[in-house]
């Protein structure tokens, strides 16, 4: 049996899972700074320790309805190819393991910008597990409209 460990989280009701060896870390909400002209799932920027990072706005990614104002925010920062990117999402949940062969595809009620970024999903006891391609989340946002 071959085995996939994912760190789970929430969009609104979704659960979602991206595989663990692609989490540097998650932390809690971090003061964001705003850059002009960049389309609006890119928040903004984050220093962590030093280290000038990308805040991508999960919910405005997967097209997914605004948080209510004031909700505050997780950081799930991934690496990437072009170094670590940190996803806003909405809480954490826990690091789940599940057999590769319980991965069925996307479901075609996914709406299109969803199925393109999930790569599988998993069945679990606390609902559907969306896996995200973060590599295809984090990619292309700089071309996106502002």
């Amino acid at each position: 049996m071959t085995t996939q460990q994912f760190c789970t989280f929430f969009l609104a009701d979704q659960l979602f899972g991206i595989a663990v060896d692609e989490v540097q870390e998650v932390i809690q909400h971090q003061e964001m700074t705003r850059v002009p002209l960049l389309p609006d799932v890119i928040r903004g920027l984050i220093n962590l320790r030093g280290q000038i990072v990308m805040a991508v706005d999960l919910r405005r990614r997967l097209r997914i309805a605004e948080r209510p104002p004031g909700t505050s925010l997780i950081n799930v920062v991934v690496r990437t190819k072009e170094g670590p990117v940190s996803l806003l999402v909405d809480s954490i949940g826990d690091v789940v393991e599940v057999d590769e062969k319980t991965a069925e595809p996307p479901p075609q009620t996914l709406e299109a910008d969803m199925r393109n970024l999930v790569v599988g999903v998993h069945k679990l006891d606390q609902g559907l597990m969306h896996v995200l391609n973060t590599e295809e989340a984090c990619e292309s946002l700089e071309q996106m409209e502002p």
